[in-house]
């Protein structure tokens, strides 16, 4: 792989382009806000796909002949 192909993804995956100069935004009330409701929501999805996830666990084991849980 090219280095500098590498050197550019990691600038795309930072938000910046090839010889710009990065700016952090201050983040106001709104965002604060809206990044905590996000933050919940992602929170419920994660505690919710974890619970799935041992389901199919405990499944897949029942169903491999693994019963004594």
């Amino acid at each position: 792989m090219n280095t500098e192909t590498l050197r550019n993804w990691i600038r795309a995956a930072d938000g910046r382009r090839a010889g710009s100069h990065v700016t952090h935004q201050v983040a106001g009330p709104a965002a604060s806000t809206s990044l905590e409701a996000e933050n919940a929501a992602l929170r419920k999805q994660n505690a919710e796909l974890r619970q799935e996830r041992e389901i199919l666990r405990r499944a897949a084991k029942y169903f491999a002949g693994e019963t004594n849980w």
